[in-house]
């Protein structure tokens, strides 16, 4: 066949051109493209008691953009990290799960099971996540979470009970996944050092994460803590977010929990989902590299509005963390979580970078605003902080979006058991077809 690197170019040449649809015929039939109006509302799929985002309120009739607000089951998430203590995330998957914050005796029952659940097949970790290790971690713990399955005798059965205890497991277990499937990278592609820790029944899942991780298996309260408080701000984001949507799509058509799973990580795993506090840290690190004085509010304005023409870092013209597909004034997550990374920068000695952060928040906003049709309003989100609070936790970069999905999977249960419930219907979507019909050429006439 000769280069099929040549063979594939060509191709897909002829895939662009063949499958290209005019964005004029997507407003002429009334398609929302991306499931969202011109506005960039979604539209509406489905119901959901789990989870309510807020952006904007009515006032006097007109829809008037208000600071953002994310509620679990009814309880703001502000008041649940308020109200919590060193198992914050372990609270809010409980909540999620079951419709109701536990008293410490049930937190208590619940934690144990988490404990006991927290193990994985005999000899799981040799045989599957240290084989064929990856640098994309997502992909290594899609992998073992759909080889699970092959553990489990009633991988299929859809009862509620068993659906709930596969949930669990998963919850438990995905830490371990993630963790393992990084130092397996790290030992065999990177020529590291390997070690594999026991999690311990005793800690919550983001001190066992620290735990897993550092070669001494040592982390700080605060450290903890305001992983832990990550974790509950990434559990859960409604249902319409693409990993969530996918976990319903997948549930609808009857499969299996470990397949609904690995799909919602393969959907989280794209940059246009998942990892976007990457993005974040790379825009940060060429931000530093150009900009030479940090406290230099006139040049670092300078910098992010060459960022938004497109002449600068990756050029597309984004500055990444500010702005969000629903949050209009503010993300409730950014608002709560910031005072956690003010202190854990503190504590790190990072002040100066903290104030490069702050100078970008302050001013990113209104130079976005000054270039394009804002018709919501634009604020930093969750992740313009997220990837500062990894680095800081000397958490390696291939693990940033393994962590959303450690959290995540909390919501991606509760909506699989809700979706289970009370749909009881496959999703289907239509698509207007622009095919026409066409004779059939024999082979000997083409």
């Amino acid at each position: 066949m000769g280069d099929l690197r040549e063979y594939f170019d060509r191709q897909a040449v002829k895939c662009e051109e063949r499958d290209r649809i005019s964005r004029e015929l997507y407003a002429e039939f009334g398609v929302k493209t991306g499931l969202r109006d011109e506005n960039g509302k979604g539209v509406l799929t489905g119901l959901t008691n789990i989870s309510e985002v807020t952006a904007f309120k009515f006032i006097d009739g007109v829809k008037t953009p208000c600071d953002g607000e994310l509620l679990y089951r009814g309880y703001d998430v502000r008041d649940l990290i308020r109200g919590s203590s060193r198992f914050a995330f372990e609270e809010a998957a409980y909540l999620l799960l079951f419709g109701e914050l536990p008293d410490k005796a049930k937190l208590d029952e619940f934690i144990g099971v988490l404990a006991e659940k927290r193990m994985m097949p005999t000899n799981f970790t040799r045989d599957v996540i240290m084989k064929a290790p990856s640098a994309d971690i997502m992909n290594s713990m899609t992998r073992s979470v759909l080889t699970l399955a092959s553990y489990d005798p009633l991988a299929g059965d859809l009862s509620l009970s068993n659906v709930l205890r596969q949930c669990v497991q998963l919850i438990s277990v995905l830490p371990m996944l993630a963790v393992y499937a990084h130092h397996a990278y790290n030992h065999y592609a990177q020529d590291g050092s390997m070690y594999i820790h026991r999690p311990d029944p005793e800690l919550s899942t983001a001190e066992n994460f620290l735990r897993l991780l550092r070669p001494d298996m040592g982390y700080t309260e605060l450290e903890a803590r305001v992983l832990d408080v990550a974790l509950l701000l990434h559990a859960e984001h409604g249902g319409g977010n693409n990993s969530t949507f996918t976990t319903r799509v997948v549930t609808s058509s009857g499969s299996d929990t470990y397949s609904a799973m690995a799909a919602a990580l393969c959907s989280l795993k794209g940059a246009r989902h998942g990892g976007a506090n990457i993005m974040v840290m790379r825009m940060m690190e060429d931000i530093k590299a150009h900009v030479s004085d940090w406290t230099d509010e006139e040049e670092i304005s300078a910098y992010l509005a060459k960022l938004l023409a497109g002449e600068a870092f990756d050029g597309k013209g984004l500055i990444y963390g500010m702005g969000h597909a629903v949050y209009s004034l503010s993300d409730p997550r950014e608002v709560v979580f910031k005072g956690f990374v003010e202190s854990l920068a503190i504590d790190k000695g990072r002040e100066r970078d903290l104030a490069l952060y702050n100078a970008i928040e302050k001013n990113a906003p209104r130079l976005i605003a000054e270039r394009r049709r804002i018709y919501k309003g634009v604020s930093p989100n969750v992740d313009f902080y997220s990837g500062f609070v990894y680095d800081m936790l000397d958490i390696p970069v291939e693990l940033y979006t393994p962590i959303f999905a450690v959290a995540r999977i909390a919501g991606w249960s509760a909506h699989r058991l809700e979706e289970l419930v009370s749909a009881n219907k496959i999703i289907r979507p239509a698509y207007k077809s622009l095919c026409r019909k066409r004779e059939y050429t024999p082979m000997n006439g083409r």
